[in-house]
């Protein structure tokens, strides 16, 4: 049997479900369709370098790569590879391939150091290991029951505030634009990010297949977008929060709180049964927030880095 690695075939529709049903069974707590995928070959910006491979053998797909440059990133030569194998087809050096490959893409292409996700199970942890990338922070998998599960009430609004969801700003997002870009700003992460030109964020972000306007709520506070929670389905009834934050100005008053309660509640009204989301193992706030939503952490996730030389 021969392991071979190659670029996905986004115009290949049998090619692209194969990539998106081997990274569901290897990482099943993220959302993972055929149009989310093809978006993300396709529309990722140039300066990304972006690639989705592929690991093949004798004809069926057994693993996965995305790979990129962190273009958004203030500080040059920042790259990112997840690999993933079906965990019914480790140990056949699909992973070994997709690393080379990815790793001899992303510094011909100027990067000069590389993170990647890992799960936290111990061969992926000594695979991450054997090829030079050394253990970071962590971060966590949460799922909610959305079927049988008890959300917590939606509270009366304060004075000033009100709710509204990102269909709202169909004809003009660029005030999610800006709110999005400030929070990110804040988000813990290894690799700073800076969304400067609208028309990418559009690109990448606002027309993303996966992006629920009707069920991403924006709180405003007299009128000004303050806080927001950004969803994401995929038609079978999975929502997941993609990103959760609030403008510097309006923080400490529970507004982001707020946002994602709305947004789960009209999320269970709209028939989804279950709710992923994520949390930096380090943010003990947040967490608990989700704990009191009623999350449940179901695996965990290392972040690694190597220096290339």
């Amino acid at each position: 049997m021969t392991v071979i690695v190659r670029d996905l075939r986004p115009q290949d529709p049998a090619d692209v479900e194969n990539f998106t049903r081997a990274r569901h069974l290897a990482l099943p707590h993220v959302l993972w369709t055929p149009a989310g995928v093809i978006h993300r070959t396709l529309h990722t910006d140039p300066a990304a370098h972006y690639r989705s491979l592929v690991a093949e053998e004798d004809g069926e797909v057994i693993g996965t790569a995305q790979l990129g440059l962190a273009h958004d990133s203030p500080e040059a030569g920042q790259g990112y590879l997840n690999i993933y194998v079906r965990p019914d087809r480790v140990r056949r050096g699909a992973g070994d391939l997709l690393v080379r490959t990815a790793e001899e893409h992303l510094a011909a292409h100027g990067a000069t150091r590389l993170f990647s996700w890992v799960l936290d199970e111990p061969h992926n942890r000594a695979f991450a290991e054997r090829h030079g990338y050394r253990a970071g922070r962590s971060a966590h998998f949460l799922r909610l029951d959305l079927r049988n599960g008890t959300l917590p009430p939606r509270p009366p609004l304060p004075p000033g505030v009100e709710l509204r969801t990102a269909a709202d700003f169909a004809h003009d997002p660029r005030p999610f634009f800006e709110l999005d870009a400030e929070t990110t700003l804040d988000e813990p992460s290894d690799v700073d990010t800076e969304f400067t030109d609208y028309e990418v964020w559009v690109e990448e972000n606002w027309k993303h297949p996966l992006l629920d306007h009707a069920l991403t709520t924006i709180a405003l506070v007299d009128g000004r977008p303050a806080a927001f929670s950004a969803a994401h389905t995929d038609g079978t009834g999975r929502y997941a929060t993609a990103m959760t934050g609030t403008a510097r100005a309006f923080r400490g008053r529970g507004l982001a709180k707020l946002a994602k309660n709305d947004s789960l509640h009209r999320a269970r009204a709209a028939g989804c049964t279950e709710a992923l989301t994520g949390n930096d193992a380090g943010n003990e706030p947040m967490l608990a927030i989700n704990k009191w939503f009623g999350y449940e952490i179901r695996a965990t996730e290392v972040r690694h880095v190597r220096e290339l030389s």
